[in-house]
C-alpha cells in the first residue's frame, strides 16, 4: 500500500539591476536579476518549500533564515540538495514536481530544459516527473511591471508502507 502527501510552495523576488537571474539553477541572460539572500532562484526555492510542506518540516524561511551569514549567496540548488537528503532520511520518494514561473520578462521557454534537467540531477525521478511552465500576467502587478518574478510548485511524495 503507497502513502502519498502533497506540498505547495509559493516565491517572489524583486528584480534588480547589477544581479544574475538565476531561475532553475539556469543562468538566464537579462538586464535585470532577483535580489534575495541565497540566489533569488524563484523556482527553486517554490520547490523546496512544497517539498518540506509534503514532509511536514515547516518552510525554506525556518530551516534557511535569511540571518544566517553562511548561506549569503548560496546556491538555491545546493539548499535543494539539502533539503533533498532530509526526505531521504525521511524514507520517502519524490513522485511529480508541476511548477510555474511568473515573469513578464524574459521569454522562460528556451531554458525550461533545462531547468527540468537540473531540478532531476538532484531529486532523480526522471524528466516525465517534473513539469515546469512559464507565464505572464499579462502587464498586470508587480510581475507585469516587471519589478518582480515570482514562482508556484506543487511537489508529491510517496512510500510504501
Amino acid at each position: 500500500m503507497f502513502e502519498y502527501k502533497s506540498g505547495i510552495g509559493i516565491d517572489a523576488h524583486q528584480l534588480e539591476w547589477g544581479s544574475q537571474l538565476i531561475i532553475g539553477g539556469v543562468l538566464i541572460p537579462h538586464e535585470l536579476g532577483l535580489l534575495g539572500h541565497s540566489d533569488g532562484d524563484v523556482l527553486v526555492h517554490s520547490i523546496i518549500d512544497a517539498l518540506l510542506g509534503s514532509l511536514t518540516l515547516g518552510d525554506i524561511g525556518s530551516l534557511f533564515p535569511s540571518e544566517d551569514a553562511s548561506l549569503r549567496g548560496i546556491s538555491s540548488m545546493e539548499l535543494l540538495k539539502r533539503v533533498d537528503k532530509l526526505r531521504k532520511e525521511s524514507n520517502w520518494q519524490v513522485s511529480h514536481v508541476d511548477a510555474t514561473i511568473i515573469a513578464q520578462k524574459p521569454a522562460l521557454s528556451p531554458h525550461i530544459m533545462d531547468m527540468r534537467k537540473n531540478i532531476d540531477s538532484v531529486l532523480s525521478i526522471g524528466l516525465s516527473s517534473i513539469n515546469i511552465k512559464a507565464t505572464t500576467t499579462d502587464y498586470l502587478g508587480f510581475i507585469g511591471q516587471e519589478q518582480g518574478i515570482a514562482a508556484m510548485a506543487v511537489v508529491t511524495i510517496n512510500r510504501t508502507q
